[in-house]
């Protein structure tokens, strides 16, 4: 395998750049540009030479293979963080025979090839990297962690268990075999499939977590929706009007709320209009306020919603300022009832986060649906108990199933897609 090299910290300025070589060559590379290497994972400071002279002087840092990240040989350069040192040193590790500059994610694929991390946990490293709230780099530990190979793994032995079971009854069919196998069997698969269901159905709500939540305003034109989405963003995000029908278009605010992403979304007025243009703004604000995951319903006193809320959803007075300090409801140009408003859309929230699983993403539910549906059919087939051939191939899909959930069988044509994503020199 060739030995990849590649700058591991963003380009640019910075008080430290590393470089991270890997393969076979990678420490005989860093040594023919210092004197000597330091001790496996013990940090060296060593002066860097190349074909004109001094280029740095760095702190090194070796790990040998099977105690790397990558799983092979990797030597880590931390250089002054100048362009112009990180290009001189690059240059010179690229002059060298056997070396060549990593393609994007390629350490990373590295660590799966050999076995230092399942997919799933490539996964959540790459979640890792792009974490922009508290809850996001949470779920994205856990997952790099091993936690949901670790689940499937449980999953999986269970499976064999099982698989073992049904083998050795269809082996001994003509044979008196003392003990029915029928009961354990069953209560493996109920036992696993109920596992693979609960996890199933907090896969959305993990989804959202990794990609964010959606709050959508909703209301009469000229309600003050505009108004409550600036005053929520802390700058005018959107234009604001006496003019009813301003909004036309869904604007959108990213905002970190109590930790969790949170996506605020700023609908048209619903009403009944003739402008073909303001009419197509009302369509879209109704389906994208339905879809949303939490809604708030601003009214007039005494109004009601433009549809029904559902249980979770925030239905509150607008203009509070012209109402009265008493009031319950919200006013975004004086920031009445702001606070309460918020910490009502952040508890929401975190009951939706609260009920998030370990898997994160389409293929993880994908996956774990196939698995639960083979061994559904392999309940059924085993209450028939009359053909145990069947059991035992569903009980095997069931089980390659899980195998494609952490990449060990049927994933090679994801993983260009997936690696695309991740920087150079990660």
């Amino acid at each position: 395998m060739d030995t990849i090299f590649a700058q591991a910290t963003a380009p640019g300025k910075a008080g430290v750049a590393i470089v991270r070589l890997s393969g076979p060559k990678a420490w005989v590379a860093i040594e023919t540009m210092c004197s000597g290497l330091p001790e496996p994972r013990v940090v060296g400071l060593r002066e860097l030479h190349g074909r004109d002279g001094l280029l740095d002087t760095a702190l090194v840092v070796v790990f040998e293979d099977g105690a790397s990240f990558t799983g092979e040989n990797v030597a880590e350069l931390h250089l002054h963080g100048s362009s112009a040192v990180v290009s001189a040193v690059l240059s010179e590790i690229s002059s060298l025979e056997g070396l060549r500059h990593a393609e994007p994610g390629e350490f990373t694929r590295r660590a799966l090839e050999n076995g230092c991390l399942d997919l799933a946990q490539v996964e959540g490293l790459a979640d890792l990297i792009d974490a922009e709230t508290e809850a996001q780099r949470r779920q994205a530990i856990r997952v790099l962690s091993g936690e949901l190979g670790e689940k499937a793994e449980g999953w999986r032995q269970g499976l064999i268990r099982a698989a073992a079971l049904i083998e050795a009854s269809i082996d001994f069919a003509d044979e008196d075999v003392p003990i029915d196998v029928t009961p354990e069997v069953d209560d493996i698969l109920r036992r696993v499939l109920n596992e693979l269901e609960s996890e199933i159905d907090g896969v959305g709500f993990a989804e959202r977590v990794r990609t964010g939540f959606e709050v959508a305003i909703v209301g009469a034109p000229n309600v003050g929706k505009s108004t409550l989405l600036n005053a929520l963003a802390g700058r005018e995000a959107a234009i604001t009007s006496e003019i009813a029908g301003t909004t036309r278009d869904v604007i959108e605010v990213r905002m970190d709320l109590g930790g969790l992403p949170v996506t605020i979304l700023d609908t048209a007025g619903l009403r009944d209009t003739d402008d073909p243009v303001e009419s197509i703004g009302v369509e879209k604000a109704q389906a994208r306020a339905k879809s949303a995951d939490l809604r708030i319903f601003l009214v007039d006193v005494g109004g009601s919603p433009a549809f029904e809320p559902i249980a979770r959803d925030i239905v509150v007075a607008s203009k509070a300022d012209l109402i009265g300090e008493s009031s319950e409801g919200v006013s975004g140009r004086t920031g009445q009832g702001l606070p309460k408003l918020i910490e009502m859309i952040q508890s929401r929230i975190s009951e939706l986060a609260g009920q998030s699983g370990i898997a994160t993403r389409e293929r993880h539910r994908f996956a774990m649906s196939s698995a639960s549906g083979s061994l559904r059919d392999a309940l059924v087939n085993l209450k028939s108990g009359e053909v145990y051939e069947l059991v035992a191939e569903d009980i095997r899909s069931a089980i390659r199933s899980l195998d494609s959930l952490i990449g060990r069988v049927d994933v090679e044509m994801l993983l260009d897609d997936i690696f695309s994503s991740f920087c150079i020199g990660k």
